[in-house]
């Protein structure tokens, strides 16, 4: 259904948006690409929430806090919250187009997963990851 699928991704949107928050103190080199990320993700989930309460639903709330993949204690460790939270919305704005076919909503979740898959490539080149960018973001590699 489409609303469970929007409702996902709002989630992640939520947990984008927390975890931007917490990494920025680790990032001060640059915090003009975390407010960028954090940005996008405040205007996605803000518009996400529009979208749900427009099929009458009640969005979900953010959860009082986020558990990173792994601690967050530095630069690289904050650099690989960021590529995890980037590959987590891919992947639930992926579902979404999966489960639709409102060109409307597609098109959102379309822009949702490219903007999400360039905010990754950018923190993996930062972290020295290669290779820096995924041929199928959203999909689990492996």
């Amino acid at each position: 259904m489409n609303v469970d699928a929007v409702q996902t991704a709002l989630s992640t949107e939520h947990a984008a948006l927390w975890t931007y928050g917490m990494v920025a103190a680790f990032l001060g080199n640059q915090a003009a690409a975390v407010a960028e990320g954090s940005n996008a993700h405040r205007a996605r989930r803000d518009t996400t929430e529009r979208w749900l309460r427009d099929q009458n639903a009640t969005p979900n709330p953010p959860a009082a806090a986020y558990l990173p993949p792994s601690p967050v204690s530095d630069g690289p460790s904050a650099l690989a919250a960021l590529v995890a939270v980037e590959q987590d919305t891919c992947a639930a704005w992926r579902g979404v187009l999966e489960r639709t076919d409102d060109a409307a909503l597609r098109t959102t979740a379309l822009e949702a997963l490219t903007t999400a898959a360039v905010r990754a490539t950018r923190w993996r080149k930062a972290a020295g990851t290669t290779p820096a960018s995924i041929a199928m973001p959203g999909v689990a590699s492996g």
